[in-house]
């Protein structure tokens, strides 16, 4: 082999290294549950900074100790954490499911509006990796359904009312993932997914541009596969957007028209997939997450036309 092959090759290999490394540095970077520092007391702080309005009613229930916890077990053997309260009037059964690196109490704010406002039950499940749910890895909504799926048998058994399943961010792409599920208990009759983004490819593609400055090839291909391999699903098939085509329930899609984590175009796609019933609102200027914090009033409204007109 002459001079010129050996450092081809040479390259080659090295160039494979470095890829294979990367690959294993952004899935332990996105996915492993160790790089989620908050804990629930700082959840707590965090939801009655951002909304004041609901920090007495979060008070009188950790207070009087109304928020229950419940347990269940996962396909593989994990046991799967939830909260859940009963409703005054009680017309519906919310299932408020969080985002990324987030927990339970971190949908306290939404737990208000329908509790407080709404009269409805909540259920409040932490995801795999999340809270006081076991799992090492983040599952980026795709396997998660799963779960919620169960959640939702779980809500249907505790309160026999109408359940509607809300998502936020990850939460709202755990939302559209379950919307076409098999299995879907005939009492989830409406969906409400709030800045949730197309497929995990989508999202790390813009993550991988936004924070490193780098393409999707090849890393995010490697990265796929390794995941695959490891945890048993890929960023492909891990689709908002294909799971939406199928779901014939109604679904309310809320994207602030300033989002750039989950950017705002990803609700258009998402919507235009959506065979109906469906509805959607693009509150002006709000960034990721944010939509029932700059207009509470509004976004309650909404939800309830959408759940009860």
């Amino acid at each position: 082999m002459s001079r010129l092959w050996r450092y081809i090759l040479l390259l080659a290999v090295v160039l494979c290294i470095a890829v294979l490394g990367a690959s294993f540095y952004m899935l332990d970077f996105a996915l492993a549950r160790r790089h989620t520092a908050w804990t629930e007391e700082q959840a707590w702080q965090r939801v009655e900074h951002y909304y004041p309005w609901a920090a007495g009613w979060m008070d009188s229930i950790r207070a009087n100790g109304v928020l229950r916890d419940t347990f269940i077990l996962s396909e593989d053997g994990r046991r799967l954490h939830a909260y859940y309260l009963s409703g005054s009037a009680s017309p519906a059964t919310a299932v408020l499911v969080h985002g990324y690196r987030n927990c339970a109490i971190d949908m306290m704010h939404l737990g208000y509006m329908y509790h407080h406002d709404l009269g409805c039950n909540i259920l409040l499940p932490d995801l795999h990796a999340h809270g006081q749910s076991d799992g090492e890895s983040i599952r980026m909504g795709w396997l998660d359904r799963l779960d919620v799926l169960r959640w939702c048998g779980i809500a249907d058994s505790l309160f026999h009312a109408p359940i509607v399943v809300h998502g936020i961010s990850m939460g709202a792409a755990t939302t559209m993932m379950l919307s076409a599920e098999d299995g879907l208990p005939s009492s989830v009759t409406r969906f409400v997914e709030d800045c949730g983004y197309t497929s995990a490819w989508d999202e790390f593609t813009g993550e991988l541009q936004a924070q490193f400055s780098l393409p999707p090839f090849p890393i995010l291909h490697t990265s796929s596969l390794l995941c695959k391999m490891l945890y048993g699903w890929s960023f492909t098939e891990a689709s908002a957007l294909q799971q939406v085509t199928e779901c014939r329930r109604p679904m309310l899609f809320i994207h602030g028209d300033a989002d750039t984590f989950v950017p705002t175009w990803m609700v258009h796609p998402l919507h235009n997939a959506h065979p109906g019933p469906k509805d959607i609102w693009l509150p002006e200027g709000v960034t990721h997450a944010l939509s029932y914090y700059k207009y509470p009033a509004e976004y309650t409204g909404r939800v309830r036309r959408f759940l009860f007109h």
